[in-house]
């Protein structure tokens, strides 16, 4: 009996060093990240917006972290296929994502995933956002959001609007407008941002809700008229157009936003060092002015901050989704 406890407690004495061993491992293994290469995985095509805006931030992280960032685009699926490789990957930071306004809807939107975007992910740290704006034909009849909606109250099959998809964020910007307003428009989707503003301007559709680097140009030649920014501060690139709050309708804020998540299970002091260059990146003057050249609002912040954002857009959104019954398949 007395050898029993004997050989127990070296075994657990044993067992204890591995698991110290273990612990310092790992712990060494945080202190020298990144030793190799970074992936970061954009879910869209190469040369929009939240690939613009990856490459533009990354480069400057490269340069605090001494590693080369590689950008991985891997479209398809409203972004589902890049969000599914990100959650199966190793925690180990090597391997990260440019999520944007899908990370918060898509649970609500389709209805089976192959990753839980609540469990599988977890946050480094929020780049920024920049609001939509409401855009009409140049020969619209309404000049104000005051206007647009008292004509869809009170004519309810009349008004269309469009979107570059079934569950983009225009679409579900347009659903919270007339959820806030109380007035009806018919959605109309379509393949991307490029068509849908074609058919706005040759006056085929009412109104959309876009993020203003889209239609910019239009705007300022006078072939669309902007209505409304859909933020509580105009934007810098519409100084003269007011915003949803000026216009009595304050829950009615939606934009476009990007940040950087990466598999869950990533070590804390990676998940730090990660965040602190990406805070570094965004405090860049270049950065800075090529970000509000894109109408732009940065948004930097600790993980845990970026993490309770993400957590309030999907309460907002899934609320708005199942009440506009949008489905995405």
């Amino acid at each position: 009996m007395q050898r029993t406890s004997h050989v127990l407690t070296r075994l657990l004495r044993a067992c204890g060093l591995a698991f110290a061993l273990a612990g310092a491992t790992a712990a060494q293994g945080a202190q020298a990240f990144p030793d190799k290469p970074i992936r970061v995985v954009v879910p869209y095509s190469p040369g929009g917006g939240v690939d613009i805006v990856t490459r533009l931030v990354t480069q400057k992280m490269a340069q605090d972290l001494g590693q080369p960032i590689i950008v991985d685009n891997r479209p398809g699926a409203a972004t589902n296929i890049g969000l599914e490789a990100v959650a199966r990957a190793q925690p180990d930071g090597y391997t990260l994502l440019t999520a944007s306004n899908t990370l918060a809807g898509n649970a609500a939107l389709f209805s089976k995933l192959p990753f839980d975007p609540a469990k599988d992910f977890a946050a480094v740290g929020a780049i920024g956002y920049a609001s939509l704006v409401v855009v009409v034909p140049s020969d619209s009849p309404h000049r104000s959001l005051k206007d647009l909606v008292a004509y869809g109250r009170a004519h309810p099959d009349k008004l269309t609007y469009a979107s570059a998809g079934n569950g983009s964020s225009g679409h579900l910007a347009s659903e919270l407008l007339k959820r806030e307003g109380k007035f009806q428009a018919l959605h109309v989707p379509y393949k991307g941002g490029s068509p849908a503003v074609t058919d706005l301007l040759g006056g085929r559709i009412d109104f959309m809700a876009i993020n203003p680097l889209e239609v910019l140009p239009h705007i300022q030649s006078g072939k669309l008229r902007a209505l409304a920014v859909l933020d509580a501060k105009r934007s810098p690139l519409l100084p003269k157009v007011p915003t949803v709050v000026d216009q009595g309708l304050p829950d009615a804020q939606a934009a476009v936003w990007w940040g950087v998540i990466g598999p869950a299970g990533m070590p804390a002091p990676v998940v730090q060092r990660l965040n602190q260059a990406l805070r570094k990146a965004l405090a860049d003057a270049n950065v800075r002015q090529r970000m509000a050249e894109m109408g732009a609002e940065l948004t930097p912040g600790s993980a845990a901050d970026f993490s309770r954002f993400v957590a309030a857009e999907t309460i907002k959104w899934e609320r708005v989704i199942k009440q506009a019954g949008v489905r995405a398949d």
